[in-house]
């Protein structure tokens, strides 16, 4: 088990946090009509925000030494139900709250399914996400719901407006969402039980934390919060479609690694896959402004995930 010590840790978040403003400097260098302008980081904070959420969740998951292959699919399903329930019935009120625990179910199931039936996550998940998103295809016949009117709501200035006619509102959810995510995981006993369990589970047991209910409700919250980041699509997008959700496979995972969660389990950081995150998000867009390919965008995904967990090993041995 590789584990950080607190000098690690914040070394660490330093060091994400200064490869952020490296990357940030040298964009700007390249490409200074771009980056020294609003409506690039008007356009960051549009979308990481999207990616962010459920990243935020994974963090738990893998923490709690669990994969969930599923998301994707959760994010269409969620989106589904709030979609459908808006263009048939109108009601914002039932539409969400029928997305958001449509999430939270597929959450629950699969963490059900790992836990005890005993299906191994990643397996159990990967599974989840080809019948899941199966079951969205035949709902909706292949075919996208169109949301414009959705637009002229209250709902889509709350999810989706721009906070004095400039910040996204969705930033200041995915916010929101990090700094609760950040209290539950570092000032919470259910943080303490999800390291401990990912950790090392018998022992967690032998110190009396319900293992079990624990990584279901890590499931569960992953559910939750996939469901939410797939509404506020729909609101962002102003439209649902099918395939939603596909796209944010690799940029869930990149960054929860790249802020420096253990593959191990039991450590994990919320500050650091929100950085991550972020750097994530700016890495097409500051490759085209430079003028390089959009192909080289995931060669630099692969070399930065790559060379962030090896840094993180490095580190981790030299505290031992």
């Amino acid at each position: 088990m590789h584990k950080l010590s607190s000098f690690g840790k914040y070394t660490s978040q330093f060091a994400i946090s200064l490869l952020l403003i490296l990357m940030l400097i040298a964009f700007t260098l390249a490409s200074p009509a771009t980056f020294l302008g609003w409506s690039i980081y008007e356009a960051f904070l549009s979308t990481i925000p999207f990616f962010a959420i459920p990243a935020l969740a994974m963090t738990l998951a893998i923490v709690c030494k669990e994969m969930d292959m599923c998301f994707p699919s959760t994010i269409a399903l969620g989106g589904f139900v709030f979609a459908w329930l808006w263009t048939h019935t109108g009601s914002l009120g039932l539409s969400i709250v029928a997305g958001l625990l449509a999430g939270t179910a597929v959450g629950w199931l699969n963490g059900f399914i790992v836990v005890r039936v005993g299906v191994p996550s990643i397996i159990a998940t990967i599974g989840t996400q080809f019948f899941w998103r199966g079951v969205v295809m035949l709902l909706c016949a292949g075919l996208a719901l169109d949301l414009t009117g959705i637009r002229e709501t209250a709902l889509h200035h709350v999810f989706a407006g721009r906070l004095f006619g400039v910040v996204p509102a969705q930033a200041l959810w995915a916010l929101g969402t990090a700094i609760l995510m950040w209290l539950m995981f570092n000032r919470h006993v259910f943080g303490d039980a999800v390291r401990f369990t990912g950790d090392n589970s018998e022992t967690a047991l032998k110190m009396g934390i319900d293992v079990d209910r624990t990584r279901i409700a890590v499931f569960s919250l992953m559910g939750f919060l996939c469901a939410l980041s797939g509404i506020m699509v729909c609101i962002e997008m102003g439209s649902w479609w099918p395939t939603q959700g596909e796209g944010y496979l690799l940029l869930v995972f990149a960054s929860v690694f790249i802020g420096g969660t253990s593959a191990f389990g039991g450590q994990g950081s919320i500050y650091g896959t929100c950085i991550g995150a972020t750097i994530i998000g700016i890495v097409e867009a500051g490759i085209i402004s430079a003028g390089l390919s959009g192909f080289w965008t995931r060669t630099f995904y692969g070399v930065i995930i790559v060379a962030s967990v090896s840094f993180y090993n490095i580190l981790s041995k030299r505290q031992k």
